[in-house]
């Protein structure tokens, strides 16, 4: 119980102090005009209360993640809980403000945009296709297990199927209309019942008389049946509530309704470590339910198990009947509003690359419907084969987010060692496991291999940010911000 007491002391502690640091660093300034007055259309860009941007950003980046990657990651052992607190406050939130900042500062933007706006054209096309690959593939991931679950409850007749249409034609609502309806009115709520949930967690961890096995005696080995190593196999199981390239994608969204620059800290690097805490918290109760890493380990290796019902095991069995119900917010609705904004995302990254308007509805609909047919024959891939794919390409997107947002702040003369350092751990990371998680998804190479061959290529891209660095002082270039503002 100590350690997790600590943990999310830390946790609460990293927003007022380091986020600070960041937010200085950065330079925020509440004079000037946001792209929600700037360039507001009454459609994606408009400004929102800052509360109702702040749970928004948060459902939007977390959703089941923070659930289901917690309780699969903190398989691996106790090792988990340093990766959550220590990578949401120097990667995760680092990542989210300054993309989302940045994006502000850029008129909101879309990500690629503004990585191809710091790495080039060639760069930028890649990003554009990656993301929308990605965002796709999150709006398929988070159909298939609602629609399931709903199947379960209702009659024969309505079957997966049946309801994978259902949530379809909601994400075409969602993506299409103007963000303050639909996602304005439902996501402050759902989100709302996000926090609530683990509020009603902590509250019973704390006093619920449980215990919380810390197992750090035992050393941060890796305890999975499997073997699976912490590095790197933990850092990709782990995304969101540590860091996630996703959030990048979804990060533009709210950075075009925001009223005041100085409210990014709370909104974009705040909303992150909520997801963090979130993280913490089901981290925890999946141990202390179960009893043991081990126990856990047997627990999800049951016939019919998966996090899904162990989410719905805790809710019920700690909070009751009302635990149930926020537990289906949980597998149900959440997932679901992952995949419409991931989905309205994709629609503002290829109206952005392609210059086309958004302001007539039909415009909207002629930019949406192919990506609802690829996402359409992406939910007919096999599901765990499509979340290792996705795990993969999310935190790959997070080192071109990082690199993209390191080489901002070095053009404007800011301390880019607090993007530069996580973006070099990350792409160890990210080539890492492409190298070693076994086929499908990766190559299956010797471990050492792999980690030698991502350390490589972490010094590359090091030596080519410096070389650049040297460029830009021997030219004596200098950004001008007021140059890149719309």
């Amino acid at each position: 119980m100590t350690a997790f007491l600590i943990s999310l002391a830390v946790l609460l502690g990293g927003y007022f102090i380091y986020g600070a640091i960041v937010e200085k660093a950065f330079g925020t300034d509440a004079g000037r005009p946001t792209p929600a007055y700037t360039r507001r259309d009454g459609v994606d860009y408009l400004p929102m209360p800052t509360w109702k941007v702040f749970l928004i950003q948060f459902l939007n980046i977390a959703g089941i993640g923070p659930i289901f990657g917690a309780i699969m990651g903190v398989m691996f052992g106790p090792a988990a809980f340093l990766w959550i607190v220590l990578g949401t406050i120097f990667a995760g939130a680092v990542h989210d403000f300054l993309s989302g900042m940045i994006s502000v500062r850029m008129g909101g933007l879309s990500l690629p945009e503004i990585v191809g706006s710091q790495l080039g054209r060639a760069v930028k096309n890649v990003m554009a296709i990656f993301s929308i690959v990605l965002l796709l593939m999150v709006g398929a991931v988070f159909v298939t297990s609602p629609a399931g679950i709903l199947a379960g409850m209702t009659p024969a007749w309505l079957s997966g199927e049946v309801w994978v249409l259902i949530i379809f034609a909601y994400y075409v609502c969602a993506t299409v209309l103007p963000v303050d309806k639909l996602i304005g009115s439902l996501y402050p709520v759902f989100g709302f019942a996000l926090l609530f949930m683990a509020g009603g967690l902590l509250v019973y961890l704390l006093f619920g008389g449980v215990s919380i096995p810390d197992g750090i005696a035992d050393g941060l080995q890796s305890r999975r049946a499997d073997g699976y190593p912490i590095f790197p196999m933990m850092f990709v199981s782990i995304a969101c509530g540590a860091i996630s390239g996703f959030h990048a994608t979804q990060s533009p969204m709210m950075a075009r309704c925001i009223k005041s620059e100085k409210l990014g800290r709370p909104v974009f690097y705040g909303a992150m470590v909520a997801e963090g805490i979130v993280a913490l918290i089901w981290a925890a109760a999946a141990i202390s339910f179960t009893g043991s890493y081990d126990s856990l380990g047997a627990y999800m290796a049951g016939e019919g198990h998966s996090a899904a019902t162990l989410v719905n095991d805790i809710s019920v069995g700690w909070l009751g009947t009302f635990g149930g119900i926020l537990a289906l917010l949980g597998v149900v609705a959440a997932p679901i509003t992952t995949g419409d904004t991931a989905l309205r995302s994709a629609r503002l990254i290829v109206a952005d690359f392609l210059k086309i308007d958004q302001k007539k509805t039909m415009r909207r609909i002629f930019v949406s419907l192919p990506l609802f047919a690829v996402t359409f024959l992406l939910v007919q891939i096999d599901f765990q084969v499509l979340w290792r794919y996705f795990a993969w390409c999310n935190q790959t997107l997070a080192v071109f987010t990082l690199w993209a947002v390191s080489v901002w702040m070095l053009r404007h003369g800011k301390n880019y060692y607090i993007a530069m350092v996580p973006a070099l751990y990350m792409t160890v990371v990210s080539i890492s496991y492409l190298l070693f998680a076994p086929s499908p998804e990766g190559f299956g190479l010797e471990r050492g291999v792999a980690v030698g061959a991502g350390m490589a290529v972490a010094a590359l891209f090091a030596a080519l940010f410096y070389g650049y660095r040297r460029a830009l002082a021997k030219n004596g270039t200098k950004i001008a911000e007021e140059n890149i503002i719309d």
